[in-house]
């Protein structure tokens, strides 16, 4: 099943020319799992190949204004379209009471939504995958967001099926799916008996806005993607610590100590230039990149290449992987 990271607003506090705030998209299968809402979402949606779809869910990390700015204009939308199907979304306590203020400027609405306040550590259950919340350092309630796979059978073994009998055809796919099949002869074949070890599911970490924290570095452990915010360099280190958010070197630290496939850094402030930005925190984790609006990141399984940065993938749709020295922002004009 293919699953991605659609980066829809990457810069911190204010849009600039070239990034809008904070708004991501993951894509799961059929499902979009809508992250933050800040002014001109909808926008990035309209001018990306995803469009304006309408979201079952979105996710709220905390309620600074650049983070749900654009969520009225994009339910107040969502109705004017005449749109009938319910609409979920989540955040930390304090959800309702924000609601209560928004339901000014949106108005009324063609639809339900329901609101559901989480809190650190509640698990949402999904069939064959989870999301999890967890608390993050920003001095305001906040969460993290961790979407994480069940195990997959593992490698099926074509030769010792043959050599065991097992016809080609269905019975092969219910020992994929870990059922035992009956052959014709009576003889019970048991998935163990054709299936390699177990292969590990994908864990995407979305830590939101937050200073480093112990509760990340656990919960992002030998994940395929962390996204971590990087506000700031080390030029204002004592700035980011006054106001709960990360350097890119605390980031990348972050990143080394969890043992991440990929960090990729967002929530850039204005006074810095991307190539800047990956060059602090490649001194500390390579495999760090810097995604620019409509940058993707393709969480593609180990034995397949694992997660890869596909530049302006949500523009034109292609599914190449950047050049190296694209895929750490190097030649980047601005922010």
């Amino acid at each position: 099943m293919d699953l991605d990271v659609v980066f829809l607003g990457t810069s911190g506090s204010m849009p600039t020319a070239r990034r809008s705030p904070s708004a991501l998209l993951v894509r799961r299968g059929g499902e979009r799992l809508l992250f933050d809402c800040a002014e001109g979402t909808q926008r990035q949606l309209l001018t990306s190949v995803v469009g304006l779809v309408d979201f079952r869910e979105i996710f709220l990390t905390h309620f600074h204004a650049d983070h749900y700015l654009g969520l009225p204009g994009m339910l107040k939308t969502f109705s004017l379209r005449g749109r009938e199907l319910p609409i979920t979304i989540y955040g930390p306590a304090g959800l309702r009471d924000l609601f209560g203020s928004l339901r000014r400027i949106f108005g009324k609405l063609t639809y339900e939504y329901e609101l559901v306040e989480l809190a650190p550590n509640d698990v949402l259950e999904r069939g064959d995958y989870r999301l999890e919340t967890v608390p993050v350092a920003h001095g305001v309630r906040a969460l993290g967001y961790v979407l994480v796979e069940d195990e997959r059978p593992g490698r099926f073994d074509v030769a010792t099926a043959d050599a065991l009998g097992v016809p080609a055809g269905p019975e092969r796919g219910r020992l994929q799916r870990g059922e035992p099949v009956r052959l014709a002869d009576g003889r019970t074949v048991a998935p163990g008996d054709v299936l390699g070890p177990a292969r590990a599911g994908r864990k995407l970490v979305i830590a939101g806005d937050t200073a480093p924290c112990a509760s990340i570095l656990h919960s992002a452990y030998r994940a395929d993607v962390l996204v971590h915010e990087a506000t700031f360099l080390e030029d204002e280190r004592d700035r980011a610590r006054e106001t709960l958010h990360s350097t890119a070197r605390d980031a990348a630290e972050v990143a080394r100590g969890a043992e991440v496939q990929l960090l990729a850094l967002t929530h850039l402030s204005s006074r810095y230039f991307g190539h800047e930005v990956a060059r602090e925190a490649r001194a500390v984790f390579a495999d760090t990149v810097v995604p620019r609006d409509f940058d993707i990141i393709e969480l593609r399984f180990e034995e397949r290449g694992g997660p890869h940065l596909v530049r302006g993938g949500a523009l034109h749709g292609s599914r190449q992987p950047a050049p190296v020295a694209e895929a750490v922002g190097i030649g980047e004009e601005g922010v």
